[in-house]
């Protein structure tokens, strides 16, 4: 759906609930003063594609996430603030999710999941393993999950320096200034 909305003269929004708008979310997450205006940049980033009531929630579930961990919010608080909002079962376990777990590309079955995934992590490198083990989408779940992590946790080092190594001069002129704004906006926020 996605390939054809990119090809077309006109794109307009395609009712997607798929989890391509969690999975492009993440900046909402780092760049916003408040959970509200978090909340409304997010759904302004699924809207464009994604404006099935399903995919804007995702989208904002994920950015929340990432808003209060970044922020400093306790995972209990995060937990009890996503599932008071957005209604995601996060009571399962991975090892609960796992045995049945596939390939689903809808938000309503890969959100609360990577959300799960990130409330059962240890830390960085731990969150990542915990939510691949679970199968199906990988790369989107470690894409919903990974800003979280990297917010709560931040990202060690050495995995930093080996992405780096794998990046284009055109990504890595993205990739350098971002820190600018994250640091901008933690100050306002602090």
């Amino acid at each position: 759906m996605f390939y054809h909305w990119l090809r077309t003269n006109h794109p307009e929004p395609y009712g997607s609930f798929g989890n391509g708008s969690a999975m492009r979310v993440s900046s909402a997450g780092w760049l916003y003063d408040s959970l509200e205006e978090t909340r409304y940049m997010a759904r302004l980033t699924a809207d464009v594609t994604h404006n099935h009531p399903e995919g804007i929630k995702g989208a904002e579930a994920a950015a929340s996430a990432i808003f209060m961990a970044r922020t400093g919010s306790r995972k209990e608080k995060i937990r009890d603030y996503i599932v008071s909002e957005f209604g995601y079962d996060l009571s399962r376990t991975c090892d609960e999710i796992r045995p049945s777990y596939h390939h689903v590309e809808t938000c309503q079955k890969t959100v609360p999941e990577a959300i799960i995934a990130f409330l059962e992590g240890t830390d960085y490198e731990d969150v990542i393993r915990t939510v691949v083990s679970l199968g199906g989408d990988c790369d989107t779940l470690t894409c919903i999950v990974g800003g979280m992590a990297e917010a709560f946790y931040g990202v060690p080092d050495e995995l930093v320096a080996e992405c780096r190594k794998r990046l284009p001069a055109d990504m890595m002129a993205v990739l350098d200034r971002f820190p600018e704004f994250k640091v901008a906006q933690k100050a306002r926020v602090s």
